[in-house]
């Protein structure tokens, strides 16, 4: 194998790829990038649990391929000066690594020790705009629980009916849900599970264009194809949560707020919480407005905003975090806030429509917090 291109496609590739590569294995091949060289050059990381693949164009004078451990592969490149970069791979999988002056010889591994990456069919699935799965992703990322106990909310379901696109996650503690339109290219319903980590990698090398990506699940993987690149994760399997129930539709109390005022109010009365004060921050809704107060072994903290009056005053309480997370996920500059009672969650939806829905469950206040 004997290939040449610019650094910086290459360190791209080796920034996407790498984060697939597995940090230990028995497999010593999986802690490597499988680079193949043919009518363009292929770049791999597998760990079993999700592979990304990534190709570029290059100046291809010798097909192959081989195994490089991805570590030192990418300390070299990352090194190396911005210029031409050439990589040869010898009969003896002896690998030169060639950039002006500058020259590294590395044993590499043969490719037929790397394992096969599960196979899914491309052309059944989900077509969505890129920045658009991005930021469904990115908010709806952080109410994806990191419980064990309960595997299958450790991802978002992914819910497909008709043109539209739902992404759901919930921790226990709050629920965050998302809908896009989208081109349904299997023409009836379906849904699957996608791992936190997958889709954590996923909001951080998705392009933030308008290009489209194309989701296919099959029964235990699903393949996400962009840019020309590919991440193929497997699903996780189990009964997710009843989302639909789990959203309270009778709440009488329907607040218009100023999303960025509300953020700025809590994170103020915030500063006094820590991770070994987690006290929560109490809401009081009344005819006034919005009066936040938290108490915790440092002291007190107290503000106040303005808000349309509520009709009868209500006082819940949140964990600052569940809260904060939620409201920042709120794009629109304004929502509503509805309440039910000081026991009952909390609901934040756009003004109009259901682009989003984000619910968050109260604490239970006691006397001196």
């Amino acid at each position: 194998m004997r290939f040449s291109c610019e650094k910086s496609i290459l360190n791209d590739a080796i920034s996407v790829c790498i984060h697939a590569v597995a940090s230990k294995s028995s497999i010593p091949a999986l802690e490597g990038l499988l680079i193949t060289a043919d009518t363009a050059v292929s770049m791999c990381g597998y760990n079993f649990k999700t592979a990304i693949q990534k190709n570029f164009d290059a100046d291809i004078t010798e097909r192959g391929s081989a195994v490089i451990n991805a570590r030192i592969f990418s300390d070299i490149i990352r090194k190396l000066p911005d210029d031409i970069i050439e990589i040869s791979v010898d009969d003896r999988l002896m690998t030169t690594i060639k950039c002006g002056v500058s020259e590294f010889n590395i044993m590499s591994t043969s490719a037929e020790e790397y394992p096969d990456l599960p196979s899914v069919d491309s052309d059944a699935g989900v077509r969505i705009s890129n920045s658009v799965l991005r930021d469904m992703i990115l908010r709806t990322s952080f109410a994806i629980s990191d419980n064990e106990n309960k595997p299958i909310h450790t991802g978002s379901l992914f819910e497909v009916e008709d043109e539209q696109l739902t992404i759901v996650s919930v921790d226990g503690y709050r629920l965050a849900i998302r809908k896009a339109e989208c081109q349904n290219l299997r023409h009836s319903g379906f849904h699957f599970v996608v791992p936190g980590d997958t889709l954590r990698e996923l909001s951080r090398i998705l392009p933030e264009d308008d290009e489209p990506t194309t989701v296919c699940p099959e029964q235990k993987h699903a393949l996400f194809q962009f840019d020309n690149t590919v991440v193929t994760t497997r699903l996780l399997e189990g009964e997710f949560l009843n989302y639909r129930s789990a959203v309270p539709a009778d709440q009488p109390v329907k607040l218009e707020i100023d999303v960025k005022t509300v953020i700025a109010a809590v994170e103020r009365v915030s500063l006094i919480i820590s991770e070994r004060l987690k006290n929560p921050v109490r809401c009081l809704f009344d005819e006034h407005g919005l009066k936040l107060s938290c108490i915790t072994a440092l002291g007190r903290s107290y503000d106040e905003i303005e808000l349309v009056p509520c009709p009868e005053p209500i006082e819940i309480g949140f964990n600052n975090r569940y809260l904060l997370d939620a409201l920042r996920a709120v794009e629109n500059d304004t929502c509503l806030l509805e309440l039910k009672s000081g026991l009952s969650p909390c609901v934040l939806r756009p003004l109009e429509g259901d682009a989003f829905t984000y619910l968050v469950l109260p604490v239970r206040l006691k006397a001196g917090e």
